[in-house]
């Protein structure tokens, strides 16, 4: 008897359970698979199979537009009125303006935080680099850089001034500026200039002509006072084609109070200082054909030793020769441009001090040829003045001095001094 189909047919069903077993647990496998590396439900976000592959979130951009003028690369830019910042549809909450050198330039917001401006004039002939910022109402930002080059000046020019830096000078001296060319836009000079007074007061600019400029204060400025000049001027336009190329801090000492009285009637000088008479000193001042000067004068010069030719300043005889000249002569001290000084005289006998009026206009002191004796009243007043004393000549025959013939400013009243001028 066969009986080995039955147990071939046993073994061929164990076999067939076999492999649907491991089928089944290799197709697990599969899912399990599957569900690890793509799976998950909908709710988390990410692709679940059916519609492809999502698209990334829009990126937000802000509203806000900077506008820089003058426009990035611009050459030749003017150094007033040309460099503005502006933020629309935002404010501004950065603007950095720098030259080449990394040099910060000072600005000021407006409009709401909208404009930006410098405070003051750009230089010339120089690269100067912005980078602004601005945000919107939801607080996000933009921003913008550009560069630029402002002119290259045709013509510059530049102010000498007085006292010099580290001076010690009376209470009488203005700062006096003198420029080089004629001034066009005196506005936009005064703008650029700033004189300064430590214990504090108010210093005021006056104009005598298109090149000078004076400032000072209403009286005479208090004894021990520092005062400091600050020239901006450096990219200022004072005329078409003309630039500024100056910067310069300079500061001097006002010493104590000293003002002389020169009384041409009586023929004496009462030197006044910090409030008391110190000294009274015999005169001679301008005979009745040359008088002295009236009002108040300022000493701008000291020489020891000069020569005075009346040639120069127009005392001439029918030949064109000075009616004067002496050499030698002692402790000189400028009161005027155009002439005027207190001076050392040798050549007038001693009576005559005290007496008589005799100069061409200068106040004379007795004095030795050359300045060799101390023990003089010229050689006293010389050693005890400095620049920037006030004299004041009084009761003679002549009319003031003019406010601009030397560092007479005093001779105008403050109203005139501060009136508004074309």
């Amino acid at each position: 008897m066969n009986r080995n189909p039955i147990a071939g047919s046993g073994a061929a069903r164990r076999s067939s359970r076999t492999r649907r077993g491991i089928s089944a647990a290799l197709t697990g496998l599969v899912l399990v698979l599957v569900t690890a590396c793509g799976g998950g439900d909908s709710d988390s976000g990410e692709n679940d199979g059916k519609n492809g592959d999502a698209a990334p979130a829009a990126k937000k951009v802000s509203q806000a537009v900077v506008s820089i003028s003058p426009k990035d690369g611009a050459d030749g830019v003017a150094t007033e009125n040309a460099l503005k910042i502006t933020a629309s549809k935002g404010t501004l909450v950065t603007v950095k303006v720098a030259d080449s050198a990394g040099k910060p330039v000072e600005g000021e917001l407006s409009g709401g935080d909208t404009v930006w401006k410098p405070k003051g004039t750009l230089r010339t002939q120089t690269k100067y680099t912005v980078n602004a910022i601005a945000k919107d109402a939801a607080g996000l930002q933009s921003a913008k850089t550009a560069t630029f080059t402002t002119v290259v000046p045709a013509n510059t020019f530049v102010g000498y001034f007085t006292p010099e830096d580290g001076q010690t000078v009376g209470v009488g001296m203005p700062v006096s500026i003198n420029f080089n060319r004629p001034i066009q836009n005196r506005e936009a000079v005064e703008k650029g200039i700033e004189v300064t007074a430590d214990p504090p007061v108010d210093v005021q600019g006056h104009w005598f002509g298109n090149q000078r400029l004076d400032f000072r204060p209403e009286d005479y400025w208090a004894a021990g006072t520092k005062v400091t000049l600050s020239l901006r001027l450096d990219g200022v336009q004072a005329a078409d084609g003309v630039y500024g190329k100056q910067a310069k801090d300079v500061s001097f000492t006002v010493g104590r109070r000293q003002v002389s009285t020169v009384d041409a009637a009586t023929h004496k000088m009462t030197v006044e200082r910090d409030g008391s008479v110190i000294k009274t000193i015999p005169i001679t001042s301008g005979a009745p054909g040359n008088p002295t000067w009236n009002g108040r004068m300022v000493i701008t010069e000291k020489l020891k030793v000069t020569r005075m030719n009346g040639a120069t300043v127009g005392f001439t005889d029918n030949d064109g020769k000075g009616e004067y000249d002496i050499k030698d002569v002692p402790h000189a001290m400028r009161l005027t441009t155009s002439g005027t000084f207190m001076h050392g005289n040798y050549w007038a006998g001693a009576p005559t001090f005290g007496s008589a009026n005799v100069s061409h206009g200068c106040v004379g002191l007795q004095d030795v040829r050359g300045a060799g004796n101390n023990a003089m009243p010229a050689a006293w007043m010389f050693n005890n003045s400095i620049i920037g004393d006030v004299v004041v000549v009084k009761n003679s025959k002549e009319k003031t001095v003019r406010p601009d013939n030397g560092l007479n400013g005093w001779n105008l009243s403050w109203s005139e001094w501060t009136a508004p001028q074309s």
